[in-house]
């Protein structure tokens, strides 16, 4: 799937975010181009079995603001991914529908504990990849609209 150049939208090093069918709304969340996935904080991660199907139960605990959730998946899946000590560990990976810089994006994310990380969401280059350009000069942009001639002056 091809975008537009008109489309890209300048987002900074740090958005404010929401995941609408998580109930989630204006969470910070750092720009990491660096990581190919994204995450959001967790605890309590765990697999149960209902009524013959696996479902995947966790606590949403993103900050003070906002009460922690207990939330329920029937699809999911589960991936290595690195995390950012260079280790691989397996994570449970869900799908979900997530608002960034004015963009409603339907992308996979994975479950893992930041407790002790500054942000407790990590968007990842997979899901700004075609759709924004980053300044990291900046933040909370809210997704501005990029000027044509800049694009074609520098050849994005």
């Amino acid at each position: 799937m091809t975008t537009k150049k008109n489309s890209l939208k300048l987002i900074g090093r740090r958005e404010f975010v929401d995941f609408p069918l998580l109930g989630v709304y204006k969470v910070e969340a750092k720009i990491d181009t660096g990581a190919y996935t994204s995450a959001i904080h967790c605890k309590n991660i765990s697999v149960i079995n209902q009524n013959d199907k696996r479902v995947l139960c966790f606590d949403l605990a993103l900050d003070n603001k906002q009460p922690q959730q207990s939330l329920r998946f029937e699809e999911f899946t589960q991936k290595k991914i690195k995390n950012s000590f260079g280790e691989m560990e397996e994570r449970y990976i869900i799908k979900t529908l997530i608002v960034i810089g004015g963009k409603k994006i339907k992308s996979t994310v994975s479950l893992s504990d930041r407790e002790n990380m500054r942000y407790p969401v990590l968007i990842g280059r997979k899901l700004v990849k075609g759709k924004f350009i980053i300044d990291v000069h900046q933040i909370h942009t809210g997704g501005k609209k990029i000027d044509q001639e800049i694009i074609k002056s520098n050849h994005i």
